[in-house]
């Protein structure tokens, strides 16, 4: 399964769309529990209205790594002080 995480764009074909992180991490144990796989994860950061379910989508990587559940992350997001925020992270826990 491919998540797109994203308040505004629409989804790609080929992805499941989520809007807060709650949803998100909802949907990823869900797919866990029933055995799936999680392709990738592709985030925007800025999560608009949605924010105040979860945060900004930094929190789904904190969510990982507590966790240790590093699935693949591509960013989509157009907020340069959040992708380099991200970036930084998932440089430090996925390398």
């Amino acid at each position: 399964m491919k998540i797109w995480v994203d308040d505004i764009r629409p989804v790609p074909d080929g992805y499941i769309g989520t809007k807060s992180v709650n949803e998100t991490i909802t949907l990823i144990e869900k797919v866990e529990s029933e055995g799936g796989e999680i392709e990738v994860l592709d985030l925007d950061h800025d999560l608009g209205d949605y924010a105040n379910d979860g945060g900004d989508a930094i929190k789904i990587l904190d969510f990982l790594v507590e966790r240790g559940t590093l699935y693949p992350i591509s960013i989509h997001t157009a907020n340069p002080v959040g992708r380099a925020n991200m970036e930084r992270m998932i440089g430090r826990y996925w390398q």
